[in-house]
């Protein structure tokens, strides 16, 4: 099991940014699947972003080219920068893990969440 605390939630302007960080408890983040996972209203929990052991990225369409995600395995942080935001984006969005080779951007692969950041974007 790995904790995971999440930060950098907030409220801006469409077209603005964002960076959210999660702070893991592991000092092997490196060995592990990480990604954020939102809950827009009224949808269910959706896959934004994927980092697998390799450093290997993977986006869901609708974020591709406007967020990044990104981890520093010395600081244990993993982060997303949001960039272009739109009022969809509005939502709470939570960093998880797992461990195995086993990677993707599909929230119920995950064993371990964080408690989540609120992000706000408004017209």
């Amino acid at each position: 099991q790995v904790q995971l605390v999440e930060s950098g939630g907030g409220s801006v302007q469409t077209g603005g940014s964002l960076r959210l960080s999660c702070v893991a408890s592991s000092n092997q983040i490196s060995t592990y699947c990480m990604a954020w996972i939102r809950q827009t209203p009224g949808k269910e929990r959706e896959g934004v972003a994927s980092i697998d052991r390799n450093d290997v990225a993977s986006y869901e369409t609708f974020v591709k080219g406007r967020f990044t995600i990104s981890r520093d395995n010395a600081e244990n942080i993993l982060y997303l920068e949001m960039n272009r935001m739109k009022p969809e984006d509005t939502g709470m969005y939570y960093c998880a893990a797992r461990s195995g080779s086993m990677c993707g951007v599909v929230a119920d692969i995950y064993d371990n969440w964080g408690q989540g950041t609120q992000v706000t974007v408004s017209s």
